[in-house]
C-alpha cells in the first residue's frame, strides 16, 4: 500500500509541476501582462516600469525560472488592487499586498458553499439510488431517474435566479445573497448541488442494481437479514469504489464551477474574487486563483486514491502486479 500512495503522491507532483508551467505559458500567451494590468491608456515609460519590475525583459527562460522559485516560496506576487493607489505613477512606487493571503482568506467560503452542496447532494443521491434499486422498473425507479436527469440538465444561472424569485423575492424565506449566517448559504449551496446530485444519484443506482444481484446478497435475505441492513451496510460498502469515484470528481467539479454561483448570490469566495480580478485585469490575482484552485483538485484525487486503497486494499495489490 506505501508503494501504491508513493507512486501517486510522485504522480500528483508531477502534476503540479505541469500546472506551475500551465499557469507560467497562459500569463505570457494572453498578452503583455504589463499591458493587461495597467490597460491601454497606460504610457509606454509605465509599461516599461512594469516590465522591469515583473522581470519580462529577460530571457524566457530566466523568467520561468524566477516564477517556478518564486511559487515553491510561496510567492505568487503582488496585486494591482489590494494596497495600491489608483494612479499609475503611485501604483509603480507603491508596496502592494501579497496575492496569496488575500486568495487562501477566500478559500473558507468556498470550501463551506462546495461542502454544503456536496452533503446535500451526497446524502440525498445516496436514499434516492438505493430506493431505485430496491424498486427496480416501479414508479419509484422512474421518479428517481426523472428527477436526476432533471438536475443534471439544469442551466446553474437559471437555477439560482429562479431559486432567489421563488425563495427570496416572493416568499421572503431567504436573503438573496450576501455571506454571514446559515440563511445565506441555503440558496447558493442548493443551486450548486442540483448537478451533483443527478450524477451521484445514477451510479448509486447502476452499482447497488449489480451489489444487489450478487449471491452474497441473496444469502444474506435467506439468512433473514433485513432488507434495510443488506442494502445500505453489505451492499452500499461494496458498491462504495464508483461512489467514491463520482463523489471526487464531484467535489473537483464543485471547487472549479462555484465561480457563477458566488457571483450570483454575492458569495465571497475565490470564484467572485477570480471574476473581480478579471474584470480589474490583476493578473497575480488571477493566477495564484487558478493555482490554488487547481492545486486543491490534484489533492482532492490524491485523497481519492488513498481512500480506494482503505476501502479495498486489493487495489494497492493490483496495482503493484500491474506495474
Amino acid at each position: 500500500m506505501l508503494a501504491f500512495i508513493l507512486r501517486r503522491l510522485v504522480h500528483s507532483i508531477v502534476l503540479l509541476f505541469a500546472l506551475v508551467s500551465f499557469v507560467f505559458v497562459v500569463g505570457r500567451i494572453i498578452g503583455d501582462p504589463a499591458l493587461i494590468m495597467l490597460g491601454t491608456n497606460a504610457t509606454e515609460a509605465a509599461l516599461q516600469q512594469v516590465r522591469e519590475n515583473l522581470g519580462l525583459t529577460d530571457p524566457i527562460w530566466k523568467q520561468y525560472l524566477v516564477f517556478v522559485g518564486d511559487l515553491l516560496r510561496g510567492d505568487f506576487g503582488t496585486s494591482f488592487r489590494y494596497g495600491f493607489s489608483v494612479l499609475p505613477t503611485d501604483l509603480l512606487r507603491a508596496e502592494g499586498t501579497p496575492v496569496l493571503p488575500v486568495v487562501l482568506e477566500r478559500l473558507p467560503a468556498t470550501f463551506m458553499l462546495a461542502g454544503a452542496a456536496l452533503g446535500i447532494s451526497f446524502l440525498l443521491a445516496i436514499v434516492m439510488g438505493c430506493l431505485a434499486a430496491m424498486h427496480p422498473r416501479s414508479w419509484i425507479d422512474h421518479l428517481v431517474n426523472v428527477i436526476s436527469l432533471a438536475s443534471v440538465s439544469l442551466v446553474q444561472f437559471w437555477f439560482g435566479l429562479i431559486l432567489i424569485l421563488l425563495l427570496s423575492v416572493h416568499l421572503g424565506l431567504f436573503p438573496t445573497g450576501g455571506y454571514g449566517t446559515w440563511q445565506h448559504l441555503i440558496l447558493p449551496a442548493l443551486t450548486l448541488a442540483a448537478r451533483p446530485l443527478g450524477r451521484i444519484a445514477q451510479v448509486v443506482r447502476s452499482a447497488m442494481l449489480d451489489e444487489l444481484a450478487k449471491p452474497y446478497v441473496v444469502a444474506a435475505r435467506a439468512k433473514g437479514v433485513s432488507e434495510t441492513r443488506v442494502v445500505f451496510v453489505h451492499a452500499l460498502k461494496n458498491a462504495s469504489i464508483p461512489i467514491v469515484t463520482i463523489t471526487g470528481d464531484e467535489l473537483s467539479q464543485l471547487l472549479t464551477g462555484a465561480m457563477l454561483v458566488e457571483t450570483i448570490f454575492a458569495w465571497p469566495g475565490i470564484g467572485m474574487l477570480l471574476i473581480d480580478s478579471l474584470s480589474r485585469r490583476d493578473l497575480p490575482m488571477v493566477q495564484a486563483g487558478i493555482f490554488v484552485v487547481a492545486a486543491l483538485v490534484v489533492m482532492i484525487n490524491f485523497l481519492v486514491d488513498i481512500a480506494y486503497t482503505v476501502i479495498n486494499p486489493r487495489i494497492a495489490l493490483d496495482s503493484r502486479e500491474i506495474n
